[in-house]
């Protein structure tokens, strides 16, 4: 079977090498061969199967008689126990199959398995990530905000004064003033007229008020505090700031109702505020208001005339929940007023806009379809992400997509608990609470927190799972230019980071310290820092910190701005961009992972071959011819042209059987074609449903040599990346070329200053000559000697012309003759004197 397999493939390729330059068929007009393609097909994957059956059967036949005497003999399986394995173990492969991914298959080395892969992964990820979508934004509405507006405008910005809101609020009488003016009128006088009747409270038209408000107090006991001795005379009553230990618990005043005898948090069923000055407790001093409005303002007069805050309160609260049906939405409203120790008031305001009965439309059942869907999916990714921690154990936490898929699920775990929890407090606060009547408070507190509390887990795990795309899109070398920057330069940013906030916090102290008993921004050692970072970009008061100090306030601020935004933010910016353009020019040079371009066609290749597109082209060519004698090529031209042929394929065709160059395909030529036609339409029947990494591989490199080939042939232009290619080499030839010329004029002028030195020694020995012949009445010693010293002068005047030359700075001295400056060799060998300056 083997040798059959590597016969099919080997026939495959040879026919596509020779169907890639447009192998046609000349003969004349023949009946095509009709397969039966599909019965084919069954029949060859049956035998197939039962050849893997018996060999299978065979190896279990093999081993049993192998066992030594004396073992158990190992029970054989029937063919049809066989057949259920092996169906089994399909079943397994394909279940194991769904949670295939780049980190638990080997895809380093298989390209296709890697971009198959990743294309899976990918798919799955934007389904859940659709899903994600609907589940967060299928809860929230741009209503929420317009109702958050309207109840703010309504309690918060109503005037009780004739220029005092609630944010105005300075001492106990301003409170009494607000709670008799703009909150009565709020809670009892915003309705229709048709509404007057109704029993429900209605708010702002059309809210309705779910029980009735509260007023909570909270105080601290006189002896919270220390006065010092030297002050104890004069100071009796010490109110400390406010701590769970100095809270007062004790009755006060009258004494003779909730309002004056403290309630602890069980009993209240409260739930603890994070405010200015202190984390407050859910117990306190209750006064539940009444459903009518002048009870409720007989008691509010009530609790000023007996003097319900005083020097001990510390916080008062004002709780109460409305319900728009319209748009199916809860307002949990909580206004605090806190009296810090150091005297007035300090309001405040909670206002949360939340989805608590979350399936009344159609669309919200779809949202809930997709919170199921949300749980398999999460479901799925753990045993993903089990997996991929199985094989690559503690490595598997060294990778960050890693750990951010991880935050990715328990973040998404813990959603799924808040939304399980959510919805039981849901149904216990509405159904036991709101239906047990309307003169008690309803207290959705704790509910609207939780559901808060999912919103936001929400929108990170939202966030986090489209940060996760980049995972995906990094085998494009532009997406990765990002990761790859800040990769590259992080050590550089923990060190720049490390400088950076030594010195801004340094600043942020001196701020805190300068300022904190004046300017509000530096009032805390936190809202210092976030002021620093306002003035980095820009947001600033300068005119605060130039009154609390003159002199100290613009050198602090001019420090700030020069050591920060000139030096070190552009220290940081520095790193940014220097490290950005080392992995720009680094990734102009590299090739992508894989273009999914080229997967693609690919694709679309395999399946031209899957349908038989190439055996129905082939017989298009073969009614395009009429015999099988002589053709002409200009009347084949012409008809493969009108059937919608290339005029490359055309030519590669004609210039391969067209071995004599005449225009003109022979009896012979024709023959030759119509052998490799046929013997194209055998192979094309029998192996179309076969693929494989390797044939794709080989498709390339045959695509693009015929490609290549046929550019030639049709006197086409090259690619812009062959353009650029040798564009570049060109530079660098003419870069060697010029450098190798530069050296050989160089040696040029250096030959042709050796010949002007030969030429001048000559003639100096020459002059040295006849100045002697023409010495008259001179013994012969005293010719020696006049001779030797001639030579010696004219040896010492090359020297220093030699030398002169040698310090000449002028860049042309070579070549305009005046010197070398070659160094003087030793007297043993005679020396190559440069010319002369002088001659």
């Amino acid at each position: 079977m083997s040798g059959e397999r590597s016969s099919k493939t080997t026939s495959q390729n040879s026919w596509e090498a020779d169907d890639d330059v447009g192998m046609v068929n000349p003969s004349g007009p023949q009946e095509p061969v009709i397969h039966r393609e599909d019965e084919i097909e069954e029949q060859q994957n049956e035998d197939e199967e039962e050849e893997d059956f018996e060999e299978e059967e065979d190896d279990e036949v093999s081993r049993t008689q192998s066992q030594p005497v004396g073992v158990e003999e190992v029970q054989v399986a029937s063919p049809d126990e066989s057949r259920c394995l092996h169906c089994c173990h399909k079943v397994l492969r394909g279940i194991r199959a769904l949670w295939a991914t780049r980190e638990t298959e080997d895809t380093k080395e298989n390209r296709e398995l890697h971009v198959k892969t990743t294309l899976r992964e990918l798919c799955v990820f934007i389904v859940f990530l659709v899903v994600l979508c609907i589940v967060a934004f299928g809860m929230t509405t741009t209503m929420t905000y317009y109702y958050t507006s309207a109840v703010t405008e309504l309690f918060i910005q109503e005037p009780f004064a004739p220029s005092s809101t609630f944010a105005d609020i300075g001492n106990a009488e301003d409170w009494y003033q607000y709670a008799l003016g703009p909150l009565m009128k709020g809670l009892y006088k915003k309705m229709w007229p048709d509404q007057k009747n109704q029993t429900n409270r209605i708010v702002l038209f059309d809210s309705m008020l779910l029980g009735v408000p509260r007023l909570r107090l909270i105080r601290v006991r006189n002896d919270s505090c220390e006065v010092h001795e030297d002050f104890r005379n004069l100071i009796t009553t010490c109110y400390g700031v406010y701590s769970p230990e100095n809270e007062d618990t004790r009755p006060f005043g009258p004494m003779n109702g909730t309002a004056w005898t403290y309630q602890t948090d069980t009993e209240l069923d409260g739930f603890k505020h994070w405010g200015e000055f202190g984390v407050y407790g859910g117990g306190g001093y209750v006064q539940d208001l009444s459903a009518d409005e002048a009870t409720s303002r007989l008691w509010i007069e009530s609790l000023r005339d007996n003097g319900w805050l005083e020097r001990g309160t510390r916080a008062v609260f004002i709780d109460f929940n409305l319900y728009n049906a319209n748009i199916n939405l809860f307002c949990v409203v909580r206004l605090l007023c806190e009296f810090p120790a150091t005297g007035g008031v300090i309001p405040s305001w909670t206002l949360r806009t939340v989805k608590l009965i979350r399936y009344v439309s159609t669309f919200d059942e779809v949202v809930m379809a997709c919170e199921c869907i949300f749980v398999l999916f999460i479901a799925y990714y753990i045993v993903e992400e089990a997996l991929e921690i199985k094989r690559h154990r503690w490595r598997y936490f060294l990778s960050f997509w890693s750990i951010l898929d991880l935050l990715i699920i328990v973040i998404s775990i813990c959603c799924i608990s808040f939304n399980i929890f959510r919805t039981i407090m849901v149904n216990k606060d509405i159904e036991s609470k709101v239906n047990e009547g309307a003169g008690k408070f309803v207290d959705l507190d704790e509910v609207s927190y939780w559901q808060l509390v999912f919103n936001y887990t929400l929108a990170i795990t939202v966030f986090l799972a489209w940060v996760k795309l980049f995972k995906f899109i990094s085998f494009n070398k532009t997406m990765t230019q990002l990761s790859m920057t800040l990769g590259a330069c992080a050590k550089d940013l923990v060190g720049y980071s490390v400088m950076f906030f030594m010195v801004f916090v340094a600043f942020a102290q001196l701020g805190y310290l300068l300022f904190g008993s004046e300017v509000e921004d530096y009032a805390k050692f936190e809202t210092c820092i976030f002021s620093q970072f306002r003035i980095l970009l820009g947001d600033f008061n300068f005119d605060d910190l130039e009154k609390a100090n003159r002199i100290l306030g613009p050198v602090y601020f001019v420090l700030f701005v020069f050591f920060m935004f000139f030096i070190l933010m552009n220290m940081f910016l520095a790193i940014i961009i220097d490290t950005y353009s080392e992995v720009k020019a680094e990734l102009s040079h590299r090739k992508n992972d894989f273009e999914m371009t080229d997967y693609f066609k690919r694709g679309y290749q395999k399946m031209l071959d899957k349908l038989n597109l190439r055996r129905k082209k082939a017989v298009t060519v073969q009614k395009s011819m009429s015999s099988n004698k002589r053709v002409d090529y200009h009347e084949w031209h012409k008809d493969l042209k009108r059937r919608g042929y290339a005029e490359a394929e055309i030519v590669a065709v004609c210039s391969k059987y067209d071995l004599d160059k005449g225009h003109v395909l022979t009896a012979a030529e024709v023959r030759k074609m119509q052998a490799d036609l046929d013997r194209k339409k055998r192979t094309s029947d029998n192996n179309h449903d076969k693929d494989g990494l390797d044939s794709l591989d080989d498709s390339d490199e045959d695509t693009s040599s015929v490609k290549s080939s046929l550019r030639r042939m049709s006197g086409g232009g090259v690619s812009h990346e062959e353009f650029s290619v040798l564009q570049r080499r060109v530079d660098r030839m003419e870069h060697s070329i010029g450098s190798i010329v530069s050296k050989i004029d160089a040696v040029l002028v250096k030959l042709e200053n050796m010949e002007m030195g030969r030429a001048k020694r000559r003639e100096d020995l020459t002059r040295l000559l006849d100045s002697i012949a023409e010495s008259e009445g001179i013994t012969d010693e005293s010719k020696q000697h006049y001779m030797e010293r001639l030579v010696r002068d004219e040896l010492e005047r090359w020297d220093s012309e030699s030398c002169i030359s040698g310090f000449d700075p002028s860049p042309a001295s070579s070549s305009s003759g005046r010197g070398s400056g070659r160094e003087r060799r030793p007297t043993s060998n005679p020396p190559e004197y440069p010319p002369s300056n002088h001659s």
